[in-house]
């Protein structure tokens, strides 16, 4: 199996052109990296995706994980990965150099995480969920608790995951159930059930770390009570692991994504599952946070890098695949036309580049505020954070959501043979389509967005991206090729502004159930926004560097990148018209809906 699933050079323009990775190297948090130390982890993520992960994109798919006497198996090269993953530092790769990590720039990992996860999305999401659950026991965990657990997990030994789910309790985490007993002995016994955890039991590694919530007996209702604790499935007592009292009762049969083990868990059947507090009592859901917001744009930038996978799929089929001829032309002697020469494939093509670069972009965005809270004074740090809180619900959903056109298009390029385990793209749709469910549905991130970022410290997040937007917009007029770009953002920029402000009386009128009927359209409008803004910034670039007489091998990227912004403001930008209409009119329809009208 060979192809190509991302762009390095589009990475690097991303990293070098537009956010300028470098200019951290001056700040005295990553002076110790530098731009050719940057382009060594790029080539070394590189050679790892090309060499183990991508062989493995299919056949990890073909043989899904099952579970058997009581343990799950997936395939047997997991535990390489996992080993390379550990012993190449990709695990604590982000890390400070304090808690023996590379403290390498967010913007790489972002950069990093693209390649591995478009080459094979599975086999990246082990190492990922070890590095989260990780960072979560170094920043709350006592020390007995740091020098048990965290060595094993950083070397790729240890699995780590993160467990929140329960059968009655999905997106409302205020109703789990499962309940941790104290003892006199330094520990809880943990009594409950966990649904759909990623990677929550496998014979890929040695044993499986949990971060798990959980109610101690007698706290408090609601998410006030929820506490976060450590839960091995192997506890450690002296040299030897020993079983935990965890168990898989199912391994969920899944529609893609199928490289991954998704998990059911019971805790305590037998009275002796041993619980380790993480923390403060009743605090948990506020550390989890830190692993959920990670986790909510790193499903986004995994639904990002699989529509890249399918769009270079697409693009070369499309080059190669000869089909019809050119309009006009009648004489049916003469050569047929690969199908990249008709318009709607093209179009097709267009749109699927559009979603994956600006969704990209968006992402970075994101690593680039992260760093910012690494290495920038702290009193710029509220902004900074401010400015990550609002984007994270865009950075889940946008790339999410258009993921899942963006791979059907890719079939559409393909025709029939799109539909077909032949090729990649039906796997690359299956696997993309999960990407909208876990982590928070796109439906709470629209009412995290509307209900809470939006508002939050009386708007104070929504007027600093509006600064974010402007100095873009300043640093592209005086660019003449650009000034259609700058007119529709700063556009719809006002149309932002105005429906947000409506929506904010709508809510004073009729209550919080009408405001929030429609958050998630409010959301995919934003959405659509904040990635035209990445495009004006991916634009500029593109335009400075062809006004500064490129190398002629990078003029039809430039070139590629100005027709493809061009192409998001005409075909997708121009869509947040219809949503305004329906987020304004005022009619609360989905809640004068009763639920017996749905009966025959």
């Amino acid at each position: 199996m060979a192809g190509k699933f991302i762009s390095m050079r589009n990475l690097k323009f991303l990293m070098y052109e537009v956010y300028d990775v470098v200019a951290l190297t001056k700040t005295e948090y990553y002076r110790q990296h530098n731009q050719k130390a940057f382009d060594m982890v790029l080539d070394a993520a590189m050679k790892l995706a090309q060499k183990l992960l991508y062989p493995l994109f299919e056949e990890m798919d073909r043989k899904a994980p099952y579970l058997e006497d009581g343990k799950v198996r997936v395939h047997p090269q997991v535990r390489d990965i996992m080993k390379e993953f550990g012993e190449g530092g990709w695990i604590g790769a982000s890390f400070p150099e304090a808690w023996d990590g590379e403290q390498l720039p967010g913007l790489l990992h972002c950069a990093c995480h693209l390649i591995t996860a478009s080459a094979n999305y599975s086999a990246g999401v082990y190492s990922e969920l070890t590095s989260g659950a990780a960072r979560l026991i170094y920043s709350f965990a006592n020390e007995e608790l740091q020098t048990t657990y965290l060595p094993n997990m950083m070397a790729g030994n240890w699995q780590g995951t993160m467990a929140l789910t329960e059968p009655q309790a999905g997106s409302s985490l205020s109703d789990i159930t499962t309940t941790a007993y104290p003892t006199d002995q330094g520990y809880y016994r943990l009594k409950g059930t966990k649904v759909f955890i990623s990677a929550g039991d496998h014979d890929g590694v040695d044993n499986v770390v949990h971060m798990l919530l959980a109610r101690i007996d007698g706290a408090p209702s609601g998410v006030k009570g929820i506490s976060l604790f450590l839960v091995p499935k192997l506890r450690v007592e002296g040299k030897n692991l020993v079983p935990n009292d965890v168990s898989v009762s199912q391994v969920f049969h899944k529609m893609g994504y199928r490289g991954a083990p998704i998990t059911e868990l019971s805790f305590g059947d037998k009275d002796d599952c041993r619980a380790f507090l993480v923390g403060e009592p009743n605090r948990g859901l506020s550390y989890m946070f830190q692993m959920m917001n990670g986790a909510r744009i790193g499903v986004g930038l995994g639904a990002a890098a699989i529509a890249s996978a399918a769009y270079y799929a697409a693009l070369d089929y499309c080059k190669t695949r000869p089909q019809g001829r050119k309009l006009g032309q009648k004489d049916p002697a003469t050569p047929q036309v690969p199908i990249v020469e008709h318009a709607d494939v093209r179009r097709m093509l267009l749109f699927q580049r559009a979603v994956v670069e600006g969704a990209e972009g968006l992402l970075m965005q994101c690593a680039m505020y992260e760093d910012y809270l690494n290495c920038k004074p702290k009193e710029e740090h509220d902004r900074y954070h401010l400015l990550l809180e609002l984007l994270t619900p865009m950075a889940k959903t946008y790339p999410s959501e258009m993921g899942i056109l963006s791979t059907s298009a890719a079939i559409q390029c393909l025709g029939g043979y799109g539909y077909c385990e032949d090729f990649p793209v039906e796997q690359h749709f299956r696997d993309c389509r999960i990407h909208p469910i876990h982590e928070g549905t796109t439906g709470i991130q629209g009412m995290d967005l509307l209900g809470r970022k939006v508002i939050m410290q009386e708007g104070k997040a929504f007027l600093l991206f509006q600064e974010e937007v402007r100095k873009d917009l300043d640093a592209a007029r005086g660019l003449a090729a650009l000034q259609p770009l700058v007119q529709k953002l700063e556009a719809a920029m006002q149309t932002l502004e105005q429906t947000t402000l409506k929506l904010g009386g709508l809510f004073a009128q009729k209550g919080v159930e009408v405001f929030l009927a429609d958050a998630t359209l409010y959301l995919e409008m934003f959405g659509i926004i904040a990635v035209a803004w990445q495009w004006l910034r991916q634009a500029t670039a593109a335009q400075n560097a062809l006004d500064g007489k490129p190398k002629s091998a990078d003029l039809n990227f430039y070139k590629g990148k100005l027709v493809t912004a061009r192409y998001f403001y005409a075909y997708e930008l121009s869509k947040i018209h219809s949503i305004v209409l329906r987020l304004t009119d005022g009619d609360p329809l989905t809640v004068e809906m009763d639920s017996a009208f749905f009966n025959d």
